[in-house]
């Protein structure tokens, strides 16, 4: 094989999809049937059928996280230097609806002002917009028969009110049946945290775990923990209240930017 190109798309591709999916499955636990399918945009679609159940955060048909993370680290494993590059796309219980690629997405950028003047040039000329009849001299108010408000505030359209935006559940007033595993785990990452200065993040927990982790870290010192975020992104945040900062050969190098959509 001296000078041979491995082809991503080749005969030893779906193969390794499947071994690398297996491996990192079973080692977080939650072991899945993978059904593979070649997606219309030339990817290669992949839903997990989980067998004991979903990891945290992730629920069949949605994206989650977790799911995000997962395919960003399988599609890095993959496309190695000198492999030509094919997507894999994780779905949860069902394959994932197709996502436009980023130079999809520039070419129809590119040609929208062209459409968009093409657009304009067909359009007849609309004519102009009467002038505005001078407004009635100001006449008193006329009340409704029985003396209320009057008649041209009543005759008034209510206004259409803004949709409320939804309120994150505070954890801190949440009542939840402790954990004694998941609370020594949480106070241990507290005080690691605290002694190393060091910054950590949960992800992709329930409202029900975020308020159990609060409830975890009362009486660890040296460490604030609060949620952080709105909807799936909301997360658990550990800040040491002296953080140290990272040595430079733990640093990662940098990567190129052309990864896959997450």
């Amino acid at each position: 094989m001296s000078g041979a190109q491995v082809v991503a798309g080749g005969g030893d591709f779906r193969p390794r999809v499947e071994k690398l999916l297996t491996d990192i499955l079973g080692l977080m636990g939650f072991p899945a049937r993978l059904d593979l399918q070649d997606a219309a945009d030339g990817s290669l679609s992949v839903a997990l059928h989980f067998e004991s159940g979903a990891p945290p955060g992730v629920e069949p048909g949605k994206r989650s996280q977790v799911l995000d993370s997962l395919q960003f680290l399988l599609n890095k494993m993959l496309h190695r230097p000198g492999v030509e590059r094919r997507w894999v796309m994780l779905g949860a219980g069902a394959h994932p609806e197709p996502r436009p690629r980023r130079d999809a997405a520039a070419q129809q950028q590119a040609a929208a002002p062209a459409g968009t003047v093409a657009q304009v040039a067909s359009t007849p000329a609309q004519p102009p917009a009467r002038a505005a009849a001078p407004a009635p001299a100001a006449q008193p108010q006329q009340r409704n028969a029985r003396g209320g408000q009057p008649a041209q505030q009543a005759a008034k359209p209510a206004q259409a009110q803004a949709p409320a935006k939804s309120v994150e559940a505070d954890e801190r007033t949440l009542q939840v049946e402790e954990d004694p595993v998941f609370r020594e785990a949480v106070r241990k990452l507290a005080e690691k945290s605290a002694s190393l200065g060091r910054f950590y993040a949960f992800a992709a927990m329930k409202t029900e775990d975020r308020a159990r982790v609060l409830k975890a870290v009362e009486g660890v010192g040296g460490v604030k923990v609060a949620a952080e975020g709105e909807g799936r992104n909301r997360r658990m945040v550990f800040t040491p209240a002296k953080p140290a900062p990272m040595p430079k050969r733990s640093l990662l190098p940098d990567d190129d930017e052309d990864d896959v959509d997450a």
